[in-house]
């Protein structure tokens, strides 16, 4: 018994502790299922939390109370740095939060939604940013929320607002831009339609409706009125049609009646897709009138240049030669058959050049490039072309509008030769009034001084101020009064004027001046209207006359017998030196015999003294042709290279002889000069005989030519002991006693720099010597370009 009473117990404790540890066991199963709903629950509410925290809305619970629940970002969306718990803190705040306006706003359209459990929209602007809100409410969940809270959802707007706002002004602009077309098509000048894709008509403009005489564009789609007639059986419609269905613009010419009058259109088909076909008809028919006449005009044009004495050739804006007239065919020595070829501009000149009527140029092709400047110019170009032989061309290059280019080329050689001419008499005149031993001036019809010379000035002692305003006789009359013995004279001297020029008759008298002079005074009518005075001192006349008649017989008397001493001296000099020269030619040639080395140096040297002899006398005789003025001159146009070449040449060989280097530079020098070349080299060679002549060890000598302006100036220097200061002196062109002179072995002895001297004035020259004693000689010797 008592066992069993034992056992009992035991057994019980047995079966609770196992049930205990069935319940354990159970329990922590149970908790192990319950941690891990927790823990999926926990992973589900941190992705719906990282869901809301990166979604574009941010939820906002409202409160019965007005406390809100939000998160932080809600606060940093909204600008603020501090933590939101009421719906009133989100706005009052300076540059942050709701405007003051939004929030009430807010705050009114949440107590209702809270009332009523109404959704609303409404858009909300921040505090001094530009960021838009845009906030979607209603009403809580009730299970969640049981107080009647108002759930608010917050989305960042700006950039969809933005975007909208400029959807908006585009679509504006579009309706802009498409209003301002239809007007504008509406008030085209020209008829404009639009096709459906039927090809019937759908919009027609008030220039169509005009056209066609209707009422309205609804009258003209309505019954189908079309503007062009059908042509080659095809309607306007086909025409269209075909457009479409190529997909290319198409353009033609018809006829058509606008406003009741025949006139040509260019129609113009323009396929525009699927939206049908559209078109356009410009009335071309002034445009072809006026073709017509510009094609009738040039014509006439050019049969009027053919008529003119110019050249004229016109090129297109290819540079091809579209029209060249007879003249210019004539001109400029071109074939009919190669200039309807319609050759470029530069083949143009190109032949031109060939046949040698073209300015000699040193780079042609780009003298060529230049002229083809002509068609890009904006103003016309002109220029003067001097041809070789001797044309001269006035060539007017005038673009044209097209691009193109019309040449005009006057041949002015006549008018040249002319104004040459007048130029020539003009300065011939000045020269001659201001030279002559007249005092000679014109009055013109009216009265007034025109013309004067430098002696009229003199004689009545005017001043340039004073004649320069050509004052009239009666201002004049009384200046030239106090400078005669008798200012009552001076009425004579106006009335001899005033006859001449109305009478048209010559006049004569005299005048007596306060210092004694008397004048012969004469009036001459002109040709022009003009009356010309004149005015000759006669003061000294008597007084010399006499001395100068005895004086003209003697200097007759002693030109005579110079004459007849020249005339000894040559016979005298030349019979015996003609026997030398002769015997010594025969003594040379054998015809006494052999005759030894030695004797023939003699020979030579008698030969070589012989005609050093006849040189010198030439150089006398020449040199008192000079002084006398006899130089007999032949003129003729010198090739100014040639020429110094020639006289080069023909002193190298004396120049080798005696051990002188000869340097000639010509340089840049060319043309040709009006001289008596024979003359002018006897002259440059007496400088260098006696530069080459009379030299010291090592000497040289400089032979050069330069043009100065009109100028040509032949320069002759070395580097001898030069010419003393008196003998330059007595070399000067005031000395007229130079013959003879010895110049201590410098540039010459004896005659042969005053002859160079004779010959080079004879041509209108100078001749200048520049020697210091020790330093060598330069001369200089200036010919004048006539």
């Amino acid at each position: 018994m008592t066992m069993t009473g034992t056992g009992l117990p035991i057994a019980l404790i047995g079966i609770l502790m196992a049930l205990w540890l069935v319940g354990a066991t159970v329990a922590i199963l149970i908790g192990l299922s319950m941690r891990t709903q927790s823990n999926k629950m926990l992973r589900q509410t941190t992705r719906l939390a990282r869901l809301l925290e990166t979604a574009p809305a941010l939820p906002v619970v409202v409160k019965g109370d007005g406390r809100i629940e939000a998160s932080d970002r809600f606060a940093r969306l909204l600008g603020l740095d501090t933590t939101v718990t009421a719906l009133s803190d989100l706005g009052g705040h300076d540059n942050a939060g709701l405007t003051i306006e939004d929030l009430a706003e807010l705050e009114a359209q949440v107590r209702e939604t809270q009332r009523t459990g109404k959704g609303f929209t409404l858009p909300l602007a921040i505090e001094g940013s530009h960021r838009k809100l845009t906030v979607a409410g209603n009403i809580a969940d009730s299970v969640i929320y049981p107080n009647g809270a108002a759930l608010l959802w917050f989305f960042d707007s700006t950039e969809s607002l933005s975007e909208l706002e400029k959807r908006e002004q585009e679509s504006e602009a579009a309706r802009s831009a498409f209003s301002a077309l239809a007007g504008l098509i509406e008030a085209a000048p020209i008829p404009m339609w639009h096709r459906r894709p039927d090809m019937n008509l759908h919009f027609v403009n008030h220039a169509y409706v005009k056209a066609v005489g209707a009422t309205n564009g609804l009258q003209v789609v309505e019954g189908g009125v079309e503007l062009l007639e059908p042509e080659n059986g095809k309607s306007a419609a086909d025409f269209a049609a075909e457009a479409a269905a190529e997909e290319i613009q198409k353009e033609r010419i018809v006829s058509a009646t606008l406003n009741g009058e025949r006139r040509q259109l260019r129609v113009y088909d323009i396929p525009l897709g699927a939206s049908g076909v559209a078109g356009l008809a410009i009335d071309v028919q002034d445009l072809i009138d006026t073709k017509s006449e510009v094609r009738e005009l040039s014509e006439a044009q050019r049969d009027l240049l053919n008529l003119m004495s110019a050249g004229v050739a016109q090129f297109d804006s290819r540079y091809v030669l579209s029209f060249a007239n007879l003249p210019f065919q004539s001109l400029f020595s071109f074939r009919d058959q190669w200039l309807p070829e319609r050759p470029e501009f530069a083949r143009v000149l190109d032949r031109m050049r060939e046949n040698g009527k073209l300015p000699e140029v040193r780079d042609f092709p780009a003298w060529r490039k230049d002229r083809e400047e002509w068609f890009r110019a904006s103003d016309p170009t002109e220029e003067n072309w001097l041809l070789p032989d001797g044309t001269h061309l006035r060539v007017l290059a005038q673009p044209i509008p097209d691009g193109g280019l019309l040449m005009i080329f006057e041949d002015r050689t006549e008018q040249a030769q002319l104004a040459s001419a007048r130029d020539i008499l003009l300065r011939v005149r000045s020269a001659t009034f201001d030279n002559l031993f007249e005092a000679i001036a014109v009055f013109s019809a009216d009265g007034r001084l025109s013309i004067w010379n430098r002696l009229f000035a003199e004689t009545w002692k005017l001043s340039d101020d004073q004649l320069i305003k050509h004052p009239r006789l009666d201002e004049l009359l009384p200046l030239l009064a106090e400078h005669l013995k008798s200012p009552k004279q001076i009425t004579a001297l106006g009335e001899l004027v005033r006859m001449t020029s109305s009478n048209r008759a010559q006049s004569k008298s005299k005048a007596i001046f306060a210092d004694g002079r008397m004048f012969q005074m004469a009036t001459v009518p002109l040709p022009d209207g003009n009356t010309l005075l004149t005015m000759l001192d006669m003061s000294d006349t008597l007084n010399i006359e006499q001395a100068l008649r005895d004086r003209n017989s003697a200097l007759q008397d002693a030109d005579a017998i110079k004459g007849k001493f020249l005339a000894n001296m040559s016979y005298e000099f030349r019979t015996p030196l003609t026997s030398i020269s002769g015997f010594a030619d025969l003594l040379k040639a054998g015809i006494a015999g052999e005759i030894p080395p030695k004797a023939m140096e003699y020979v030579d040297a008698i030969v070589q003294s012989a005609d050093r002899l006849s040189e010198q006398i030439n150089t006398v005789l020449d040199y008192s042709q000079a002084e006398a003025g006899a130089l007999p001159l032949v003129l003729e146009v010198v090739d100014v290279p040639t020429m110094v070449t020639q006289i080069a040449e023909a002193k190298a060989q004396m120049a080798a002889a005696a051990g002188v280097l000869l340097q000639v530079e010509c340089g840049e020098v060319k043309g040709t000069i009006l001289l008596d070349a024979k003359r002018v080299g006897q002259a440059v060679g007496q400088v260098l005989d006696n530069a080459i002549r009379y030299h010291r060890q090592g000497g040289e000598v400089l032979f050069f030519t330069r043009w100065q302006n009109e100028v040509l100036e032949l320069v002759i220097s070395d580097n001898g002991v030069g010419i003393s200061e008196k003998d330059v002196q007595r070399l000067s062109p005031s000395d007229g006693d130079a013959i003879g002179v010895d110049y201590a072995g410098a540039m010459t002895r004896g005659l042969g720099l005053p002859l160079a001297r004779q010959i080079i004035e004879s041509h209108g020259g100078t001749f200048h010597l520049h020697s210091e004693a020790g330093q060598g000689t330069t001369i200089i010797m200036a010919l004048p370009q006539k």
